[in-house]
């Protein structure tokens, strides 16, 4: 027998939900920034589960597993493939700089004449000395600790690498459930509010991937004008590394610098610590000119916002939430946008879609009977 609960009792039970799921979520929070990650990196593979699934009329979980396993293997394989090709290289760097502390420990321990004065350095010299045994023999202590980090990086990476195939094969399930959540009635417009805010996350898709490709040519540019070695691949890297704000390009820049003190130039008549500094100089120019003007621009124009509002989003991101926040708040910023415009034209009792609601207009949904409507099995939102 099907008794109803009093409205009173509805609203008291769904606010003790809402109360208990915002505890679990504080309690949770680290293994929230993993669903989080998992999530951003199921929407970036999706497209080509898409395609795939679209032009070969194979099955979406065919599509999804040949999606995942394939990049797999290339994570797996591309270091496995290139790591033995550096070790020599930095197995050289780290002699020279050995050699580099010897020869400065050297100078140290004589002393120096200066305007009839003589300064002894050999205190500072033993400094020097405690610092390289630290850095090449870290403490047992250090080694635990880097040991448990280490460990449980590998755990939160495991998780994340099982929820990315969870969201890319089950996603369809995961939104058809969450609409049902919504009165029969309002399904609609809820399938409407997702299809608006899964076209501002496609827009961001796209702004990033010319972003990327703007980057990886004006630094491919720079390089070969300059006559590093290997300019293309650099820039390339450095394109696809712009998808991960601060860490992405600074590593960038660390494989430019490498590859520069290591070759030199094609071309400039210098050594290699002076085209080391040419390389510097030139990539913070250009990519002080991304953050502070291509990156606001792209990604403004991609959803439809401000590039100022942009340009200080991202920098309060950063500075709250690190590279998460700086690579999630334009699309977030975004949605928010579109959520409150429609829970605004809703309190004040306007048509949530109608004019006056944002400009963003993605594909309409087919029409559904209000069965379907109670049960959105077949939403074509991908």
């Amino acid at each position: 027998m099907n008794q109803p609960w009093n409205l009173t009792f509805r609203y008291l039970m769904g606010t003790l939900l809402l109360v208990a799921l915002i505890g679990f979520l504080v309690y949770a929070r680290e293994a929230l920034k993993s669903v989080i990650i998992a999530g951003f990196i199921a929407y970036l593979a999706n497209p080509a589960v898409v395609i795939l699934a679209n032009n070969t009329k194979i099955k979406r979980r065919t599509a999804v597993n040949l999606v995942y396993f394939t990049s797999i293997a290339l994570l797996i394989a591309i270091p496995a493939t290139f790591t033995p090709l550096f070790f020599d290289e930095l197995k050289g760097v780290a002699q020279d700089l050995l050699a580099l502390f010897e020869q400065i420990q050297i100078l140290l321990a004589m002393p120096i004449d200066f305007a009839g004065m003589s300064f002894d350095l050999q205190e500072l010299g033993a400094s020097l000395t405690h610092v390289r045994s630290a850095l090449l023999m870290p403490v047992p202590a250090d080694a635990f600790l880097l040991l448990e980090s280490t460990s449980r990086g590998t755990v939160w990476f495991l998780v994340i690498i099982v929820l990315i195939y969870l969201f890319l094969s089950e996603w369809h399930e995961i939104r058809d459930w969450l609409i049902g959540l919504a009165p029969t009635a309002h399904q609609t417009e809820i399938v409407e509010l997702y299809a608006r805010i899964r076209g501002v996350w496609m827009a961001y898709l796209r702004g990033q991937l010319l972003l990327m490709l703007v980057v990886g040519i004006v630094f491919t540019l720079a390089w070969s004008i300059i006559g590093i070695p290997g300019a293309l691949v650099l820039g390339v890297l450095a394109g696809l590394f712009t998808l991960v704000p601060d860490v992405g390009p600074a590593l960038a820049m660390a494989l430019a610098m490498g590859v520069a003190l290591l070759e030199g130039s094609n071309w400039i008549p210098l050594e290699n610590g002076w085209v080391t500094l040419i390389v510097l100089v030139v990539y913070l120019v250009l990519i002080n000119f991304k953050n502070l003007w291509l990156r606001p621009y792209i990604m403004g124009r991609s959803v439809n916002m401000n590039e100022g509002l942009i340009f200080v989003a991202i920098l309060t991101a950063t500075m709250l939430s690190g590279i998460l926040g700086a690579l999630l708040v334009v699309p977030v910023l975004a949605s928010g946008v579109i959520l409150v415009d429609y829970l605004l034209h809703k309190i004040l009792g306007k048509p949530p879609f109608g004019p006056g609601a944002l400009d963003f207009q993605p594909a309409p949904a087919k029409p559904q009977s209000s069965r379907k409507a109670a049960h959105p099995k077949k939403i074509n939102r991908n």
